[in-house]
């Protein structure tokens, strides 16, 4: 499918995802409220099929107080990609485990909690994966601070 065609197929199964500018595959912003219906729509759609979760991170946006979470989904059966992002406050980073939909998830949104502090509804064992249990904050968001950090050049 062309990405004209896939962001086309993506809206009609929820008409509020909106397409991405400047990326150089197929990608849409999506509600968090829909969001686990429409991931579990993009796997099991005979024309989608996005069986695999490549990759998932976060943006810190912190001048707009959010963080946009980034799902790279792969169809094995189509080969075909698609990114699907959506965004959370990072006051309440709150957003539902894919872990359901991709047993992959599982380590990912643990990353995702190690370092950004996003806490995943449904996880089955969401805690830190790269940083000790003691750590105090998220390393990559942008407001993060410790005494070891170097400081760059000004």
């Amino acid at each position: 499918m062309e990405t004209h065609e896939l962001i086309s197929a993506v809206q009609a199964l929820e008409p509020a995802a909106v397409p991405r500018e400047k990326v150089d595959r197929a990608a849409v912003v999506a509600p968090v409220e829909r969001f686990l219906e429409l991931m579990a729509r993009l796997r099991d759609e005979p024309d989608l099929r996005f069986d695999m979760l490549c990759t998932h991170t976060a943006i810190d946006w912190i001048a707009e107080a959010r963080l946009e979470l980034v799902y790279c989904l792969y169809s094995t059966v189509h080969r075909h990609y698609l990114v699907v992002s959506a965004s959370v406050p990072r006051e309440a980073a709150v957003m539902p485990s894919m872990q359901a939909l991709w047993p992959i998830a599982e380590w990912q949104e643990r990353e995702v909690y190690d370092l950004f502090g996003v806490r995943y509804t449904g996880h089955p064992d969401l805690r830190r994966i790269l940083l000790d249990d003691d750590w105090q904050g998220f390393p990559l968001r942008k407001d993060y601070r410790d005494d070891f950090m170097l400081e760059g050049p000004k």
